[in-house]
């Protein structure tokens, strides 16, 4: 069965890829911003439900549309993505030496609409000052949810995770393959 993926990442393509699905990308354009009020768990599930119902809005046919939603929490504070080095160099300062949750929600539209969340903990070790601006000169943590790809070299960081690794690149592949049953 082929499906549509609401979204250009790289890495959910790759993850897709990685357990066989059949799809096409979908370029969507919504307003992802957080008020800084709405709990981060109601936030990631209504981002990936707009980016699933935008992208069904674009196709002509009844094929499911799939969309995520990934964010980095920490002190139930939503970090963001990097745009910047500064930014990058303020996040990977406050996860240094602490554990925070990367909150993943994945939204599946056919006749009906499906959300799920994945929550996983990711602990960093205590990060030096070198090893932030080391991290930052090779530019992966902009425009990554909390300044950092698990994938890349940012996985030196990392002491332990508890959950889902696919779900911290940005896509549970569990979950997404459950919801996926659920319509073959």
């Amino acid at each position: 069965m082929k499906i549509y993926l609401a979204s250009t990442s790289p890495r959910r393509k790759q993850l897709l890829e990685q357990i066989g699905i059949d799809f096409e990308t979908i370029d969507i354009d919504i307003d992802e911003t957080w008020d800084g009020r709405e709990p981060a768990k109601t936030y990631v599930k209504r981002i990936a439900l707009e980016k699933a119902r935008a992208a069904k809005s674009k196709i002509q046919n009844n094929l499911p549309v799939l969309a995520a939603d990934t964010s980095v929490v920490l002190d139930n504070l939503i970090l963001g993505k990097a745009e910047t080095k500064e930014d990058a160099i303020n996040m990977l300062e406050q996860l240094s030496g602490r554990t925070h949750h990367v909150y993943t929600a994945v939204a599946l539209i056919t006749e009906t609409e499906q959300v799920c969340l994945n929550i996983s903990h990711v602990s960093f070790r205590p990060l030096s000052k070198s090893d932030i601006l080391e991290y930052c000169e090779t530019e992966e943590p902009l425009g990554k949810a909390g300044a950092y790809a698990i994938q890349g070299k940012a996985a030196a960081f990392i002491e332990r995770l508890e959950g889902s690794y696919s779900g911290v690149m940005g896509l549970p592949l569990y979950e997404l393959a459950k919801m996926l049953k659920t319509i073959r």
